[in-house]
């Protein structure tokens, strides 16, 4: 009977004359079992292998299918969608600003998610943010506040000639020291522009308050001030707009509140504002796009500024409003919303009676086809704060007055707008750079509208 057995090669060490070691290989027969055999066989069969490759790749492919559906990389680039009257002004910014017509191209990886985006705007800002030199000027208010801005010299001569001041204001909770600002500001500094930045009330961890009153979502007074020092200070400046994110809801708010705010301005710009808190509030406590998260960090901020100043809101010794000294705190510490933080706390600075009362009054959409200057109101498709349905109001507005042009491109979440090539975005934004482009451009426009003027004057002089 022969077994089964297989053949093997034996190493056998052997000594030499020169005491060299050397090796001697015989082949020997190592018998084995059958079954032995048939279970190596069995071992060394392809098809379980193959399974876990299998289940490898569809691992894979899910990871990947999840990373391009999370970072949108399937999204194009496109220049901006813009919504405009044909006028001689839409014209002519088409003409002057290239970057309305050209593609805006965000980083590679990771630029096409607005989460992304506005992720990186809130907790980096900008990258190597610059450090403008400004000068911190204070106002008493008539109730008792002190309001501050600050303000910063142009670097260069402007693009006309001309003495032309930015008066800026800020997104919630923000001030002149934020790294987007301070981006900003060094931007338009070097393109001539004098800039005037408001400190929200209460913004600032190093300024105390000086009455029971902080910022608010609509309340123009600190922006009024800051406003009316420029005009008596320069009194041949010129004055160009600026709101960011709920900024720009107060900016659009305070030109519309009054003809004579709008006396010596240029223009307005607005971006990644939301038009109505009153129709936003029901889209903020939403679950897509995760608006209801950003909505309980945007509260959790809120909270930690009130509180860092409850003795100056809530405190015994302070003569407040009657609403706010019913105020229960004990709602303000569990409140997990902007919408209840403005209801028991906000509201009451101003005496209005309900949420709704206060949105209606202090959205700037009631306020916006009283302005008569140019406006441009700047939106990103995939901010994941504003819902789409709050972008049928700059559409609408646009589609009937010609001093209005919307401008929506596809990408740059909320205040993000970052560009870059595949990884690591740019200091300046395409954000920055359309601000001061549109500036420059109106600037432009006005001063051919004068030279016009004054020929025509000439003409009809020598007739």
């Amino acid at each position: 009977m022969i077994k089964a057995g297989q053949w093997s090669v034996l190493r056998t060490p052997l000594i030499g004359s020169g005491g060299d070691c050397g090796h001697l290989e015989r082949a020997c027969w190592t018998y084995a079992s059958a079954p032995q055999i048939k279970m190596n066989a069995m071992l060394e069969t392809p098809e379980l292998p193959a399974v876990f490759d299998g289940v490898k790749l569809a691992a894979v492919a899910a990871v990947l299918y999840v990373i391009v559906r999370c970072l949108n990389l399937k999204s194009p680039t496109a220049p901006p969608d813009l919504y405009f009257q044909d006028s001689g002004l839409s014209r002519f910014l088409l003409k002057s600003c290239p970057l309305l017509t050209k593609e805006y191209i965000p980083p590679l990886i990771w630029g096409k998610s607005g989460h992304i985006q506005t992720a990186l705007y809130g907790k980096m800002g900008r990258v190597r943010s610059p450090h403008p030199y400004g000068h911190r000027k204070f106002i008493t208010m008539s109730d008792g506040a002190t309001s501050t801005f600050d303000l910063f010299e142009p670097l260069a001569e402007h693009c006309v000639g001309d003495d032309i001041t930015m008066v800026i204001c800020p997104g919630i909770a923000n001030h002149s020291e934020k790294q987007y600002i301070r981006t900003f500001v060094d931007y338009a500094q070097k393109n001539g522009y004098r800039c005037a930045v408001l400190n929200h009330l209460g913004a600032l961890p190093n300024i105390e308050l000086t009455s029971p009153r902080m910022f608010t979502y609509g309340c123009t007074w600190e922006f009024g001030a800051m406003v009316n020092y420029i005009k008596k200070t320069y009194p041949l400046t010129q004055l160009v707009v600026v709101g960011f994110s709920l900024g720009g809801n107060i900016v659009c708010k305070y030109l519309g509140e009054t003809q004579a705010n709008q006396e010596k301005v240029l223009c307005c710009v607005s971006v990644c504002q939301g038009y109505s808190a009153l129709r936003a509030q029901e889209t903020f406590m939403q679950w897509d796009q995760c608006r209801r998260f950003y909505n309980f960090l945007m509260a959790d901020n809120m909270k930690k500024i009130i509180l860092s100043h409850r003795q100056a809101l809530f405190g015994d010794h302070v003569k407040k409003p009657q609403s706010l000294e019913d105020t229960d705190l004990s709602r303000l510490y569990t409140a997990t919303s902007l919408m209840q933080i403005d209801d028991n706390v906000m509201r009451k600075f101003h005496g209005y009676n309900s949420l709704k009362e206060y949105y209606e009054e202090e959205s700037c959409m009631r306020y916006l086809h009283r302005i008569y200057v140019p406006l441009m109101l700047v939106n990103a498709a995939d901010d994941p704060l504003v819902h789409e349905s709050l972008l049928t109001i700059p559409k609408s507005l646009s589609e009937k007055r010609e001093n209005v042009m919307f401008v929506l491109p596809l990408h740059g979440g909320h205040l993000g707008f970052f560009e870059g090539s595949v990884l690591f975005p740019e200091p300046l934004t395409w954000m920055d750079k359309l601000v001061v482009e549109y500036a420059n451009a109106i600037c432009q426009w006005e001063r051919n509208k004068s030279q016009c003027s004054d020929t025509e004057q000439v003409e009809a002089d020598l007739e």
